[in-house]
């Protein structure tokens, strides 16, 4: 039964430990991604979608150039 008392305090040390350490890193900077920044402007351009169209709609532009391939035939 002693044993069990002496390996949950060693557990719990332990765990506060790592917890103590995971924070002080954080603090410092150490989990900050200074990598991801400097590559994102490279795949800006993979990130624009172009609008969808429809094509079923036509513009005063597509008809001026129906109406002059007509007259020039």
């Amino acid at each position: 039964m002693e044993v069990l008392y002496l390996t949950m305090g060693v557990t719990v040390v332990l765990a506060g430990l790592f917890l103590y350490l995971f924070f002080r890193n954080v603090k410092t900077g150490q989990y900050d991604d200074t990598y991801t920044p400097s590559v994102r402007m490279l795949f800006d351009d993979e990130l624009v979608k172009d609008a969808p169209t429809n094509k079923n709609t036509t513009t005063d532009d597509d008809e001026s150039v129906k109406i002059k391939l007509t007259k020039n035939q």
